[in-house]
């Protein structure tokens, strides 16, 4: 019998931010299909050059990095979740002709946010929906997708887009901001908002890499869009605490990114995610989410 234990991984996966939903993407792989992969990505300022099994890039995003170039050799997917700036996505301004000339490079996967829709006044949204986007945020995203999907067609590589919500999970959700106290209920009437668990993130990421298709824009989100001040009364009973009291809107402290948040109103849909890519979602609504959340699951 061969052994096989110390064999080079067939894949490798190469992050550009390894943030919140990179890692928990890494975490999944690691827990389905260790073996065949090795991991590694950027830091801004890295204390070291590896983070457990991950190998480590500094990246600041103002300059290409050899460090960047090095750790991207042999990458046979990469995903792209730092935030574009005001000429678009600087690991591609900085690192075009590397990912260009990867010869083993299958997929690039880049996370955008639902923002790029705009505002529909409270109707529905999918991915054949023109995008309008109204903030600089939002702008900025549509902006880094053309760049990514004119970089996919001119090189032939496979480009795909991951269109977010408000991304929650363990240690990022209405549940930390109960237990420490900083949890509002803010009231906008008719207000609505999908949001996705970052498991079911993780899942989907993992289908697309694993389900070539004729589309390149996935909307990523949640089966219910809600009302937020639901989720908190939802979560708060969960947890045996009392809802914090209803703020309007209007009297609301918030931050600029936040104010930004509530001036869209959409329900976005998900089917294609369903229905090109196979993903039956964990957490389809949010009480799915929290619940888990609460028990530690």
């Amino acid at each position: 019998m061969t052994d096989t234990s110390s064999s080079t991984p067939s894949n490798k996966l190469f992050c550009f931010g390894l943030g919140y939903t990179a890692r928990v993407l890494i975490e999944h792989l690691e827990e389905t299909d260790a073996a065949n992969w090795a991991f590694a990505g950027t830091h801004t300022r890295p204390e070291t050059k590896r983070d457990g099994a991950i190998g480590i890039a500094e990246f600041t995003g103002d300059k290409p990095s050899a460090e960047v170039r090095a750790q991207l050799a042999e990458a046979t997917h990469v995903l792209i979740s730092i935030p574009p700036d005001l000429e678009g996505d600087p690991a591609l301004r900085h690192h075009r002709e590397n990912l260009a000339n990867l010869p083993s490079l299958q997929w690039i996967g880049y996370l955008s946010t639902v923002g790029v829709y705009g505002d529909a006044a409270g109707g529905w949204v999918d991915e054949t929906t023109p995008v309008k986007p109204a903030s600089e945020r939002a702008l900025r995203r549509a902006l880094a997708e053309t760049q990514w999907r004119t970089f996919g067609k001119a090189h032939g590589k496979r480009v795909e887009v991951f269109r977010l919500p408000g991304i929650y999970g363990p240690g990022r959700s209405v549940v930390d901001s109960l237990r420490d106290g900083s949890a509002k209920r803010v009231i906008k009437p008719g207000q609505v908002f999908n949001r996705v668990h970052v498991v079911d993130i993780a899942r989907a990421l993992v289908a697309a890499m694993n389900t070539p298709t004729s589309f390149s824009i996935y909307n990523v989100v949640d089966d219910e869009p809600a009302a937020p001040q639901d989720v908190v009364t939802y979560a708060a009973e969960l947890l045996g605490l009392p809802p914090p009291q209803e703020v309007a809107f209007d009297a609301a402290r918030m931050s600029p990114m936040a104010q930004s948040f509530y001036s869209e109103n959409k329900r976005v849909k998900n089917d294609r995610l369903k229905s090109a890519l196979g993903v039956t979602l964990k957490y389809p609504t949010y009480r799915e989410g929290i619940l888990a959340i609460v028990r530690g699951d």
